[in-house]
């Protein structure tokens, strides 16, 4: 029974670093900090018991590289005098996700004995199923929204406005993003262990994607990245000479599941008008591209109109500094107010060029590679993944600027307490 407990606790800390918010009552300090700091207490803790034998050397070959964007971040500000540290200041961020990584890895670690990256996805896809399953009750039941809305602070005003689903913690972009890591991992795990996973955990594995798959991208579109990923993880993955009966088992799975869940969303489809408002918005572009003929959604039309490219030398190499909308940062901006975002354009790579230029972006991008090498390094077996993690990074950041970097922690936590125990192991022998 304290072992189901515990599971359970752990379920919520992993969701409140995955999904981190602000509580009404406790505003300014959101849930990642909260574990970040409890992440420095357990680091403080092993190191004065010598249970760890130091800090990895990978640790700080990550916080140089994570330096170098923040110098690059600061010198962009310093010399166009403007306000916004963005991400001068992301060294702060990148630990403060690192820290808090590292508690959730720890707690994992303490109730299952063992830290593994196939336990780590497990989480992440049980938090995301549940986000998804969440947004709907709140979408469809007034009180439990009101509820949640009353502790949880998100930005509710907007969400309202753009008439969207939401979780806790989990909107828009930022949610699609991590819902597409956890698609990538969920194929991942059930392709790597398909031959030893019974009929009922492939059925449920099954389950689970289609309702990320479909919920997440009623709630952000973005999803739609891993859906793409985890297919093309299958067709790179797939060998015809070397088709497993598993293979057929999943397969047959898929099929039965298609069979019953087809019918039940077209009856939900022509007989619910707000499940065909929400899927309609989800898969607005396959609706297009089948009634119209040719691919077209709001936020594509919308992504056309916010290709702007820097128009002088300066900006190309150190930016403008400027992330945000200048008008809600900087009092003294007396220049082109585009709407939403600076110079009108949410594309991930143009909003970075613009802040920091093409030196800030190649620092970046860098820090990225580095920490995906730094987890190959040590974890080779999971290489693949560890790629496609770093390419949905990259990939993302043709719609939206955020990053991966909270994937990658966790992955980076499990990959240095795997090393731990190597060397434990080593020095009893």
């Amino acid at each position: 029974m304290l072992k189901y407990l515990a599971i359970v606790l752990t379920t919520v800390v992993v969701s409140l670093y995955y999904f981190p918010f602000e509580f009404s009552f406790f505003p300014g300090i959101n849930t990642k900090m909260m574990l970040a700091v409890m992440g420095v207490g357990i680091a403080a803790y092993r190191l004065i018991q010598k249970r760890a034998p130091g800090i990895p050397d990978g640790v700080f070959r990550i916080v140089i590289l994570s330096l170098a964007v923040s110098l690059v971040g600061l010198f962009s500000v310093v010399m166009n005098n403007t306000p916004d540290y963005a991400y001068a200041t992301y060294f702060v961020s990148m630990a403060v996700w690192l820290s808090g990584a590292f508690t959730v890895c720890t707690l994992i670690k303490t109730v299952h004995g063992r830290l593994t990256v196939e336990r780590i996805s497990i989480y992440l896809v049980i938090v995301c199923a549940f986000q998804c399953i969440m947004s709907l009750v709140m979408d469809s039941n007034a009180e439990v929204k009101a509820f949640i809305d009353r502790y949880v602070m998100q930005d509710q005003e907007l969400l309202t406005d753009l008439d969207r689903l939401y979780g806790i913690g989990a909107w828009l972009d930022v949610a699609g993003v991590r819902f597409s890591a956890a698609l990538i991992m969920l194929v991942y795990v059930v392709h790597k262990h398909k031959a030893s996973m019974s009929n009922f955990q492939i059925f449920l594995g099954v389950s689970v994607y289609l309702l990320i798959a479909v919920v997440g991208n009623m709630i952000a579109r973005t999803a739609i990245v891993g859906v793409g990923l985890s297919i093309a993880y299958l067709l790179l993955t797939f060998r015809p000479d070397n088709v497993s009966k598993s293979s057929f088992r999943v397969a047959r799975v898929l099929l039965l599941i298609a069979a019953v869940a087809v019918p039940m969303g077209i009856y939900s489809y022509n007989h619910n008008p707000q499940f065909q408002e929400l899927f309609r918005f989800a898969f607005e572009g396959f609706f297009s591209l089948f009634e119209e003929g040719e691919w077209q959604t709001d936020s594509t039309d919308r992504l056309q109109t916010m290709i702007v490219f820097p128009d002088n030398v300066k900006t190309w190499i150190i930016g403008d500094g400027y992330f945000s909308n200048p008008y809600n940062t900087d009092p003294y901006y007396v220049g082109y107010q585009p709407g939403g975002f600076y110079m009108g354009t949410d594309i991930g790579y143009l909003r970075f060029i613009f802040y920091f230029g093409l030196i800030g972006l190649i620092a970046f991008s860098y820090f990225f590679i580095g920490v995906a090498r730094e987890c190959i390094k040590i974890m080779p077996e999971h290489k693949t993944l560890i790629l496609f993690i770093l390419l949905l990074g990259f990939i993302i950041w043709l719609k939206v600027a955020t990053d991966v970097f909270l994937v990658f922690a966790l992955l980076l936590c499990a990959s240095y307490m795997k090393d731990e125990e190597t060397l434990q192991i080593e020095s009893e022998q």
